[in-house]
């Protein structure tokens, strides 16, 4: 199947930490993980447009979140203008309003066939990890196929803590009660020298 088929037949949704530590450098150049993901951000939104003129939905999160809808490549210097890395990392809640409004749209056989893939990146661990963790099981009870759902969690930076929590949503969901493994995370490791934009094209054609 070819990447253009897939975009056509599965929604991608991006949400992006912006909590205080995505401030800090990991690079020789000095760019900070807020910029390389504004840089991703642009990369992923040129692609999937390619096939969807409406653009992806996009959030950014720390303590508090805001949704936006129909991003194009455009619109995303604005948005990161708009925000600046403060606050905590409360991934749970972004990723429930995400869930309920996949679900709204399921139940009103409005998704597409292919299903959706919400793509986030993180660098730091999760505020609340059961909620979190209840979230994602709650969830795969909801689906019929494990293709209708997919949390692709890219790791930038180098916490060590926030490694191995990722690493057990990806590894040991299903022994915790989950229906399907829905789960994928990529961390600072498995990338090997391929850089950030890499990995988010990656997640959509997976």
């Amino acid at each position: 199947m070819s990447t253009n088929s897939i975009l056509e037949n599965r929604d991608y949704t991006l949400m992006i930490d912006k909590s205080s530590s995505m401030a800090t450098s990991d690079t020789p150049d000095g760019k900070t993980r807020w910029e390389i993901a504004q840089e991703s951000t642009i990369a992923l939104a040129k692609k999937c447009e390619e096939i969807d003129p409406d653009g992806i939905t996009v959030y950014l999160f720390s303590g508090r979140f805001r949704r936006y809808d129909n991003v194009t490549s455009e619109k995303v210097s604005r948005i990161y203008t708009e925000n600046e890395p403060m606050g905590r990392t409360d991934l749970a809640s972004v990723l429930e309003d995400g869930l309920e409004n996949f679900f709204q749209r399921k139940a009103a056989n409005q998704t597409k066939a292919n299903g959706e893939t919400f793509i986030i990146i993180t660098d730091g661990e999760p505020t609340d990890r059961k909620a979190l963790i209840r979230l994602i099981i709650e969830a795969t009870q909801k689906i019929d196929r494990d293709e209708e759902l997919a949390i692709s969690l890219i790791q930038v930076g180098h916490d060590k803590k926030a490694t191995a929590f990722l690493k057990a949503l990806d590894d040991q969901l299903q022994s915790a009660g989950a229906k399907f493994d829905i789960v994928d995370t990529v961390t600072v490791e498995d990338m090997q020298g391929m850089s950030l934009t890499d990995v988010l094209l990656n997640a959509i054609t997976d």
